[in-house]
This record gives C-alpha cells, sequence and structure tokens, in this order.
C-alpha cells in the first residue's frame, strides 16, 4: 500500500494515550506519515517513536478546587477542542482519522472535513446487548434465563434513559460544529471502523457489529530503568497501583502487611505518588518508585492491581494471574471480566484490607486452573501482533475510502480468528 497520512487523536491519560502510541508506531513501521495529537506531557516520547506530535487541546472539564475557575462542561470542552482541531486537519489532510473513544474533537474535525475516521476502544467493548449487564457496573455475565431477563428490564428502566440523553447531548454539539443530529445511541463510536483494543477471552459472547473488530490489547510504556528484584526463590507477587486511582495507597498498604509473614516475595510500586505517610515494608519486599512492567512482569507469578485495563492486560500477556482490586468505573467491569474468564480472582473495594488480600493471594498460588488460565492468555499474546492487525484495518479503511476506490467487503473478521485461538 502506498504511504498515507494518518492523524491520531487521544486525550493524555496514560489508559488511552499509551494504546495509541503503540499503534502509531505499527503504522509508522509499515511506513507511513503519522501525527498523534495528545497532551504536551506525551511529547518526548511521541517523537521518540518517530511520529509526528501535534498538542491537543487541554481543557478542565472536572472541578480541581480552583475557587476563581469553572470547569467546563464535557460536551462544552469538545466544541472548543473540535474548533480548534480543525486547522490541524487543514494542514495535514490526513486520508484518514483514528480516535480515542473519549476523545471526540478529532473524530468530529474528521466528519466536518469528510475525512474517514476510526474509533479505537482501549478496553472491553462498552456496547452491550439485551440480558448483558450494565457496563462499569461490575456485575458477571449471567448464567441462567432469569439472569439474563433480570438484566434485560434492568437495562431498559436504567440505561435506556441514559443512552437517549448522551445522544441529545452529542446531537447538540454536533449541531453547534455544524454537524447533523445521529439517530443512533453511541454515537461518539465510529460505524466505519471500531477497533476494540482487548483480548477476546474478556468479551462476552454476543453478536459483533460489522464494523467492530477484536484486535487485542495496544500496549506500549515509556522507557524506564530496570528494579532489583527481592531476594529468593519463593512466589514474587508485584503490587502495581492506579497511577490515577487510590491517593491513599490503601491497596498498596494492605497488600504489605498482609503479605508481611507469607511465603512470597513483594515488589511493590507507588507510581510516583507519594503515599500520603510511611508504608509499612516488611522483610520479603521492596519498595520502588517506578516498574517497567514489561520487563518486570514476566518474572512475576501474580500482580495485585485495581484493574485498569492497561495494567491488567499487561499481567495476563506475562502469564501472570491476577488480583483485581478495583477502585472506581470500567475498573469494577474489567474485574469482573477477569473473574469470568477464569484468570484471577476479584476482590471489591469494601474488602481491601490486609488479610482478604493475603487470602487471594494464597488462593491464587494454590489454584492450577487460575494459573493455567493466565498462561493461555500469554500463549494467545505471544501469537498475535495487535497493534499490526489493527494498523491493517486503517489501511484499508483508509484505502476503502480514498477517491475512485469501491468499498470492499468486510472479510477481515478478527473477532472470528482471535475466536476460534
Amino acid at each position: 500500500m502506498a504511504p498515507r497520512r494518518i492523524l491520531l487523536g487521544a486525550f493524555g491519560d496514560p489508559g488511552h494515550a499509551f494504546p495509541m502510541i503503540a499503534l502509531g508506531r505499527a503504522l509508522r513501521a509499515r511506513g507511513h506519515e503519522v501525527t498523534l495529537q495528545t497532551w504536551r506531557r506525551w511529547q518526548e516520547h511521541v517523537e521518540a517513536e518517530g511520529l509526528s506530535f501535534a498538542p491537543a487541546p487541554e481543557y478542565d472539564v472536572f472541578p480541581r478546587g480552583d475557587p476563581d475557575g469553572e470547569p467546563l462542561d464535557f460536551y462544552e470542552a469538545v466544541v472548543y477542542a473540535t474548533r480548534d482541531t480543525l486547522p490541524l486537519l487543514e494542514s495535514l489532510a490526513p486520508d484518514v482519522v483514528v480516535a480515542d473513544i473519549l476523545t471526540l474533537a478529532p473524530a468530529l474535525a474528521a466528519e466536518l472535513q469528510d475525512i474517514p475516521c476510526a474509533t479505537l476502544i482501549p478496553h472491553v467493548y462498552p456496547h452491550g446487548e439485551p440480558g448483558m449487564p450494565i457496563y462499569s457496573l461490575g456485575a458477571r455475565l449471567p448464567r441462567t434465563a432469569l439472569g439474563h431477563a433480570f438484566w434485560r428490564a434492568a437495562a431498559h428502566r436504567l440505561l435506556d434513559n441514559g443512552l437517549q440523553l448522551g445522544r441529545t447531548q452529542l446531537n447538540r454539539t454536533r449541531e453547534q460544529v455544524g454537524l447533523q443530529p445521529v439517530t443512533h445511541v453511541h454515537g461518539g463510536t465510529s460505524r466505519e471502523l471500531a477497533l476494540v483494543a482487548t483480548f477476546p477471552q474478556l468479551e462476552y459472547p454476543r453478536a459483533w457489529p460489522a464494523h467492530a473488530h477484536i484486535v487485542g490489547p495496544l500496549m506500549w510504556e515509556p522507557p524506564a530503568a530496570d528494579v532489583e528484584l527481592p531476594p529468593g526463590d519463593a512466589p514474587l507477587v508485584l503490587v502495581a497501583p492506579s497511577t490515577a486511582q487510590d491517593p491513599e495507597h490503601r491497596m498498596l498498604t494492605a497488600a504489605l502487611r498482609g503479605l508481611a509473614d507469607a511465603p512470597v516475595r513483594v515488589l511493590a510500586t507507588w507510581n510516583r505518588r507519594l503515599p500520603p505517610r510511611s508504608l509499612p515494608v516488611p522483610d520479603n519486599a521492596r519498595v520502588v518508585e517506578w516498574v517497567s512492567y514489561s520487563r518486570t512482569m514476566p518474572a512475576c507469578d501474580v500482580v495485585v492491581c485495581h484493574a485498569g485495563h492497561g495494567t491488567l492486560v499487561r499481567a495476563l500477556a506475562s502469564g501472570c494471574a491476577v488480583i483485581a482490586c478495583p477502585h472506581v468505573g470500567d475498573m469494577n467491569e474489567n474485574a469482573a471480566r477477569l473473574d469470568w474468564a477464569g484468570a484471577g480472582v476479584r476482590l471489591p473495594r469494601r474488602f481491601v484490607s490486609p488479610r482478604p488480600l493475603r487470602l487471594a493471594v494464597e488462593r491464587t498460588l494454590n489454584a492450577p486452573s487460575i494459573r493455567a488460565q493466565a498462561g493461555d492468555f500469554a500463549k494467545w499474546a505471544a501469537a498475535h501482533n495487535p497493534a499490526d492487525a489493527a494498523a491493517a484495518l486503517v489501511e484499508r479503511l483508509a484505502h476503502n475510502k480514498a477517491p475512485g476506490v469501491g468499498l470492499e467487503p468486510t472479510t477481515l473478521r478478527l473477532t472470528a480468528e482471535c475466536s476460534a485461538d
């Protein structure tokens, strides 16, 4: 394929920026001219991967305790960001745009310029089907017809109104930037191409729309120095807290206390977020500022984390069983999918204390089925190249929508390939 000009857009949260960097690196390796629009904090890393960097508009959309500044409403920020992004598209003239699922401005700007646009979903597919639990509540797929009936009723009562409100708010935004309204819900996800960047084993069985493809997790991390592991040959437990949640480091503290005299080695990190008080560091543990997950997790047996998607899939790709201690939002969903897949143990937030954490680690280490399921994830990761698969789909979208080219039928169904493996 001839080289294409490609614009990628993601806001700066690591869970959204890092998968887009992984995609950009794969597209660059395939000979394309790639620009990534994200927050300035990642500029050095974006450019180190051979990508062009464009600063994304950064607006305060949540209260941060500033009495003099009112945060913008989310959709109000999208309007400003879309207008700020249009000059970038006009100067780059990209053949295709890929926007993160929560980064609407590049997608709306692409639609205004009649440029094909894909959505990158850096986690499990959030759009449910009748009978599925409501996304992010942390409920598992029901086993019985009664359970499916309950969730069909719950979704009708609780979810439908929210989806209709979301469509109304999006359409107001679309009107403000000069676009026609959409008639469907989930209007922020492209119907041309949606890249679902998770393990197929974490997806509930469903009828997949033709535009959605599970490509596998898109993993990238900034460079980091190696850390010294705790000495000995006992099982190694990595405690890997979220970089955004649990500011009191409740999970980290509970793990260090609970595993203090356990027959394991503990490597823990505070992820460059200083704890509010000193941590209890037992003799069998090392606590460090930062850890390279890609180089450290392959040496671990168990990973204790908050179940952010990036940490979860990196652990599973390394063959580690996972203790998921969800703190908020989609962490609950990730923990439920892990539990459903049988590759770890879910520990609800209310139970995150020393004794339950120790019991969860002991259960995981003594359950061959959990370790085997985690190993299956690692085998899948070793046999697939998610970033390259995603890049191929982006190329196909650009080719199909090029002037003078007829649309090709949708034949590359990675979901079927993934399910068969």
